[in-house]
This record gives structure tokens, C-alpha cells and sequence, in this order.
């Protein structure tokens, strides 16, 4: 790999998380249940102290200097990629929120409990802002408050790790994926059925698999969200999977592999 390309990662955490869908379902607001790229570059936005939504119709400074960045996310001390979720109900009363009597709207939001993610980076530190981003990463700085989803939902990281013997991977074998990956088909007929198991045997889990149709950047035309299908599980696939070609797979040892998106 070029010397000027790091990979690294860091846990993020929170004791709560709001990922915002664009539909409502009986009047809640609805949430991811995982962290999309488009929140993850907020979340970076804040770290270097990149400018956020300011003007509508007009893309976020952190969006335009980190959308082409490779990222990768893994949940962490997750139910087989579920988090545990709860609804809770706001009064805004501030009179501007309804038009009802008294102005006072009741607002009810599906919210993340105590949601964790492993987010991967490569980043080339001959960019000033991404040289500066990892610096940031790595000694645990961050020029705004970054935050879940929400500001009142403030998050931290641990564990900042670079990988100094990271390669590309070349699907010459059969593997298991550690992060959430893009998918283009069904991936049941790659599943290699020997790696499956209903019940944990002592010091194994139990085989899962995990969906989500999850934002991967913004239709700069519409201002709204672009979608891709993500699976997370610790199934072992065939190397004969059909992968996304605008996505980038890597070995980073210890028997994981990551697709970067």
C-alpha cells in the first residue's frame, strides 16, 4: 500500500443515538438501527472542525471534503447487529412547533440505546484535512462536540488502532466479513452451508444474519439520501460472492476482512 495511506479505526460510543428515516410510521420517528456513511462523515465533520448544514440547498462543508473518503463500520456489543431501541415522547411548547391550541406538539422518536460502532478510515495524510483528521483520531482531540445523530446525544471514542499490514484482499478464499458489506444480490446461495448452526457450541455463537437498506451519500441534485442494501454477519461465505465493484476489501490480519465503502 502507499506509505501515505493509513488505515485505521476507533470505537465510538454513546449512551444514546437517533439516525433519523426520512418516513414516519403512527406518528413515531423512525431509526437506523446502524451508523450510515453519511452520519459517519458528521461525526468525522466534527472532529477536524468542518462546517455543517448551514444553508439549504447547499451540501455540508465536512460532505464535500470527505464523500469520496473509504469508510467501514462494525457494530459492537450489538443482539446479531440489533440494538436495543426505545420510544420517547417530547413536548415542544415553544408555540412555533403546532398549530394546534396552546402550540404545544408532542413528538415521539424511536431512539439507539447505548449504540457502539467499530468505524474504519483509510485516510491519505498528504491531504492536510485527513493528515489532521487522524492526528485528531489518535490523540483523542476533537474541534466540535461530535454527537449521535442528535446534539444531546454526545459521543466518545476508544481505542484508536492503525494497521500497519493491511492489504487488499482477492476473494482466493472462503472468508467471513467483519463489518457490514454493500450487497448486489442474494447472498444465501454464496453461504457455505458447513459454517451454519442454529445453537452455539461452548465458546461459539450461534450463526446470524442482519439486513438494512442504509444511506451511502446524497443525490446532489435532489438533496436527498441514496440507498444500498448492507448484510452484517458472521457467516462464512464462498469466495464466489458477487461484491460491489466500487467498494474495496481488505485483509487487516488476525483473519478479518472489511469492505470499504
Amino acid at each position: 500500500m502507499n506509505s501515505n495511506q493509513k488505515l485505521i479505526s476507533f470505537d465510538l460510543k454513546a449512551e444514546m443515538g437517533f439516525f433519523k428515516k426520512p418516513d414516519i410510521n403512527d406518528g413515531i420517528y423512525l431509526t437506523y438501527n446502524m451508523l450510515h456513511k453519511p452520519a459517519l462523515l458528521g461525526i468525522l465533520g466534527a472532529i477536524v472542525g468542518l462546517k455543517g448544514h448551514e444553508k439549504e440547498g447547499v451540501l455540508p462543508e465536512y460532505y464535500c471534503k470527505f464523500r469520496d473518503l473509504k469508510v467501514a463500520v462494525q457494530p459492537l456489543a450489538s443482539d446479531n447487529g440489533n440494538y436495543t431501541k426505545e420510544v420517547i415522547t417530547y413536548n415542544n411548547g415553544t408555540g412555533f412547533a403546532s398549530n394546534e391550541a396552546g402550540g404545544n406538539l408532542i413528538v415521539k422518536e424511536q431512539t439507539l440505546l447505548k449504540p457502539s460502532y467499530r468505524c474504519y478510515l483509510l485516510l491519505n495524510t498528504n491531504d492536510e484535512t485527513e493528515k489532521r483528521l487522524y492526528e485528531n483520531i489518535m490523540s483523542y482531540r476533537a474541534e466540535y462536540i461530535p454527537y449521535m445523530g442528535k446534539n444531546e446525544f454526545g459521543v466518545w471514542w476508544i481505542n484508536p488502532t492503525e494497521y500497519s499490514e493491511f492489504k487488499a484482499f482477492h476473494f482466493n478464499r472462503d472468508f467471513k466479513i467483519s463489518s457490514l458489506f454493500r450487497k448486489n444480490e442474494a447472498v444465501s446461495k454464496y453461504i457455505v452451508k458447513s459454517s451454519l448452526s442454529l445453537f452455539a457450541k461452548r465458546d461459539e455463537k450461534p450463526t446470524f444474519i442482519y439486513f438494512e437498506k442504509l444511506p451511502v451519500g446524497f443525490n446532489e441534485e435532489l438533496f436527498q439520501y441514496d440507498y444500498a442494501d448492507f448484510v452484517y454477519s458472521n457467516i462464512l461465505f464462498s469466495k464466489e460472492l458477487t461484491v460491489d465493484s466500487s467498494a474495496a476489501f481488505f485483509d487487516i490480519g488476525d483473519s478479518q476482512i472489511i469492505q470499504m465503502i
